[in-house]
């Protein structure tokens, strides 16, 4: 089994790359472990759930409430799970959030890990330890920050995955690219979706540097104070707009980095404007779209990264540069009302 740790303030995350669920049971008691994941990963996969306590959710952002929490909880008391019980996240971002939040609550917390099924969940979601449900449109808005205690990535759930969520991976794949690694960018320039999908060895290789690039900034910074700021390239405005336009999260990002490289160019001349669009619109991801401005910068001014009467909004100097600005609101207002 191919693993790394990673330490965090007060505990660490073992990754296991590339291996299958089947290596689960050399990780952790299964006989103790109550299984999370929603009804698309458990109809593809059931042979996989076989003889396992397992709790099987709607699919979809509209059930990462505190009433599927409640359920959750509810279905956690009839299997008498207790504080030794360890919860195991499979599936996609919506599954990881509510696990690691129902783990970090239930008995004041036990102990939880993910087998991330998608894309965006393998290099994304599933890393850094935010755990967290939505409000009316207001995403991830109650939350906590909490380390799981291993993940697994069992890659024979991509074969499963259709294009839209392929397209929402890389759209975070794209960000990671575009704030830390010029080399990466300049790749995903020469290939395309249909490329990695079919090439194992090399999305295989694309899912561990992204995920590592990720934990880097995370171990550094994990609770947000400076670098991880980053992460949210492209996430100030396409948070606003996934919840109020019903967008996946991948298309919500890809039209945010685009309009984040275009305040990039007026406010700090960045050049490469084009080639991010470009990009994007090479891996199927939509760029720019018409939106009602004043009712997105309502929802956008109670994002979590606003700091009193100032919002830390991520551009870029150029590809493979993030920074974090601190734009005044009443500035970054009129900004939004001219894109």
């Amino acid at each position: 089994m191919i693993k790394q740790t990673f330490k965090f303030s007060s505990t660490s995350t073992d990754i296991y790359f590339a291996n299958g669920i089947s290596c689960l049971k050399e990780i952790i008691d299964v006989k103790h472990a109550i299984f999370i994941t929603d009804e698309n990963v458990f109809t593809a996969h059931a042979k996989r759930f076989k003889n396992y306590n397992t709790i099987v959710l709607k699919a979809g952002e509209e059930y990462k409430v505190q009433q599927t929490v409640d359920s959750i909880i509810e279905q956690l008391i009839a299997f008498e799970a207790d504080r030794k019980t360890i919860l195991v996240g499979v599936g996609g971002g919506v599954i990881t959030d509510l696990t690691g939040f129902v783990a970090s609550v239930y008995m004041r917390g036990i102990k939880f890990g993910f087998i991330p099924t998608t894309l965006l969940a393998l290099v994304d979601a599933s890393i850094g330890g935010k755990n967290g449900i939505d409000v009316g449109i207001y995403k991830n808005i109650v939350g906590i920050t909490k380390q799981p205690l291993f993940i697994l990535h069992d890659l024979i759930f991509l074969n499963t995955l259709p294009e839209t969520e392929w397209q929402n991976g890389f759209a975070e794949i794209i960000k990671h690219a575009c704030i830390k690694n010029a080399a990466m960018f300049k790749e995903l320039q020469q290939h395309d979706l249909n490329y990695y999908s079919k090439k194992k060895k090399e999305i295989c290789s694309l899912i561990q540097r992204n995920a590592i690039i990720k934990l880097k900034i995370v171990q550094q910074d994990e609770f947000e104070q400076a670098d991880r700021k980053l992460l949210n390239f492209g996430h100030t405005l396409g948070h606003a707009l996934e919840n109020q336009y019903e967008l996946s999260h991948g298309q919500a990002i890809a039209i945010g980095m685009t309009y984040a490289s275009e305040i990039s160019k007026q406010l700090l001349n960045f050049k490469e404007k084009n080639n991010v669009v470009n990009v994007l619109q090479q891996y199927g991801l939509p760029t720019y779209a018409s939106f009602n401005k004043q009712k997105v910068f309502n929802v956008l001014k109670m994002d979590k990264k606003r700091e009193r009467k100032e919002m830390n909004f991520i551009l870029l100097e150029k590809i493979g540069k993030g920074i974090i600005k601190q734009i005044p609101l009443n500035q970054l207002e009129q900004i939004i009302q001219l894109l």
